[in-house]
Formats: structure tokens, sequence, C-alpha cells
């Protein structure tokens, strides 16, 4: 395990955490929603991509300079902020305290507009950005260049492996207890479909049939185009067979610890990465499915389970913010085809 120091002065600024992937719901929550850490504690993730101040409009930035940034389309703004920022779970957080002039948000928390809100008890400097405003998961982001990471001393548990996957704690239902779809899923869903548009180049598809029609077909519809030339999808991953013949896109995990998309041995075929709970979820639901039943009970069948457990009223949708911040993060994005697609899709 690890703990992070002010770079500074030493002060020790977190408890002792684990690195695991990057959650790919880091960024998109749900709007006008408080929502809880995005980090289980004891663990640490890092985002290679800038995020943060200071902001840039794509127009002022230019073309050249976003892409340096990994934004390939037009957006209305770019991040110039640091790459590789550590986010823990704000329960994790040592010897930090808020800077009063920085704590500006929306309307229930903070939200880092302004750079790092958080100082070092220590000595003063600036290392971290507290964000729990509504709509965001609640996080300590801790500046790449003001902290430095020490081994802790203390032995970690055996880093998560592809058989976390199979563990039935390690699957995110889609559902909330509210009824509501998880923020998760949705987050997780546009994420998979921008991999998935720049995958098919914008051509009609066939979902397997199962759970991830199911739960996914009706986003697939709306975001790709329906007719013929369709490519094939299937669902693989470690603990299920791969299809045969094998489809021409492979839905696969995200590897817990590192983020590294699944792929069979020896095959250099096209994948679609998800996250690791909803894939496993996926793979291995079980016998309940959140969508709702059609027909009605046989005469003479009773129901022992009143009142019914709360099911959504729509269909599952991605966030779009999800969708179209790793869509432009693509390199594929600036092909003529596709620069089309997100032209028209551009909220």
């Amino acid at each position: 395990m690890d703990v992070f120091a002010c770079a500074g002065c030493g002060t020790e600024l977190t408890a002792p955490v684990s690195r695991v992937a990057l959650p790919v719901h880091t960024h998109h929550g749900g709007w006008e929603e408080l929502h809880p850490p995005l980090m289980e504690p004891a663990t640490y993730a890092v985002d290679p991509r800038p995020t943060g101040p200071p902001w840039r409009l794509w127009e002022e930035a230019g073309e050249e300079a976003a892409a340096r940034q990994g934004v390939y389309a037009p957006v209305y703004s770019v991040s110039f902020g640091a790459r590789n920022r550590i986010v823990i779970a704000p329960g994790d957080s040592r010897s930090m305290a808020l800077i009063p002039e920085k704590c500006e948000g929306y309307c229930r928390g903070v939200d880092g507009r302004n750079g790092p809100n958080l100082a070092c008890e220590g000595c003063g400097r600036a290392v971290a950005t507290r964000m729990d405003d509504c709509g965001m998961w609640q996080t300590v982001w801790l500046e790449p260049d003001a902290v430095v990471r020490h081994p802790s001393g203390l032995p970690a548990g055996p880093p998560p492996d592809w058989d976390e996957l199979e563990r039935p704690e390690h699957r995110v239902p889609p559902v909330e207890p509210d009824g509501s779809w998880s923020r998760r899923w949705e987050a997780a869903l546009g994420v998979a479909l921008a991999h998935l548009v720049a995958a098919t180049e914008d051509r009609p598809v066939i979902l397997p049939a199962g759970p991830v029609t199911e739960l996914l077909g009706h986003a697939v519809g709306r975001y790709l185009p329906a007719g013929p030339d369709a490519r094939t999808v299937g669902l693989a991953g470690p603990g299920i067979r791969t299809p045969h013949p094998r489809p021409d896109v492979l839905l696969v995990p995200r590897h817990p610890l590192t983020g590294t998309p699944w792929r069979p041995p020896g095959d250099d075929g096209v994948l679609v990465p998800l996250d690791s709970g909803v894939w496993a979820y996926l793979a291995h639901q079980g016998e309940t499915s959140p969508m709702p039943a059609t027909g009605v009970l046989p005469d003479g069948v009773l129901r022992d389970d009143y009142p019914l457990p709360p099911r959504p009223w729509c269909p599952l949708t991605p966030h779009h913010r999800a969708f179209e911040y790793t869509l432009v993060g693509l390199p594929a994005i600036r092909t003529p085809r596709l620069r089309r697609y997100h032209d028209a899709h551009r909220s």
C-alpha cells in the first residue's frame, strides 16, 4: 500500500491506499443529485487525461492544441489542467484544510472550479481539490506535482484480477433501490456506446439475445442506425466461452486493477471495453431480470412478494456527456464518417 505526502514538507496527506483502475463513471454523475464517494475506502486511481482548470474554449485553443490534450473533435471547452491527477475517497485524506476563498460551487458543495482548494496543514501549500457538489461523485484529487508517493510499510491484499469478476459482490445491479437506473450503468453505457460507434464506424449492429439486448438494445437503437451490412456483437471475457464463430465486435470487461480490456488469447479483433462491474452483471446475471415482465400470471396463481420490487419506468438511457467525452477522446473520431456522426449528435 502507498501513502501520498506533501512534496514541500513531507506531511502525510492520505491513509494507506492501494491502486485500482479509474472508474469509467468518474466524471459523469446525475444532474442535481448528491452522490456517494467515487472510490472505495483505501483505494486510489490515476486519471491520464488532463482534468480541471484552466479551461480554454475550443475555438481559442485550436484543433492541434486540443489534440495534444487528447480531444480530437469540437467541444465547448478543453481542459489544460494536469495529467495523472490522483483520486481518493474523501475519508482517506489526512492533514489537509480547505482554502475558503476557493470553495465555490454550484449549489450544494464545492466543484473545484478555481483549482486546488485543499492546503497541506504542514506548510500551507495547495495540494488537492475536494469536489462534492451536486451531480459529482465525492472525491479528493491530489495534484501530481504537489505530492509524492511512498510505500506505507503495510502489506496490501492480493491485487484484484480477472477472477474478481466472477464474485457475486463484483456485479453492479442496473437498478437502484428506489427503482431508478444506476448512475454507474448510465455512464458505463455512454462510454461503451462511444467505443461501439467508433469500432463500427456508425454502422448497424446485431446484439446477442439475452440481457445484452434487453438492457442495451434501446440505447444502441438510438445511437446507431438500422439496416443492412450490420456488424455482429458478442459478449466475451474471463469465465465464459467466446462465441463461435467470433462476432465482429466483442464486449469485454476492463481489468479491475489496470483498466486494460480483456482479450481472448491469440485474438486481434475489435473489442469494446465495459465497466467490469457492469460486464459481470451481464455475464453472470442470475435469475432476476431488471426489465418489467409482460403478460399476467395464470388464473389461480398468487404472488407472495408484495409489494413488488421497484422497476424503472423507462428504458436504460446512456449518460450523454459520458458518451461525448469518450467519443471526442478517440482518435478515430477524426475520420470523415465519424466526424459527420459527431457533428450530427453533438449536444
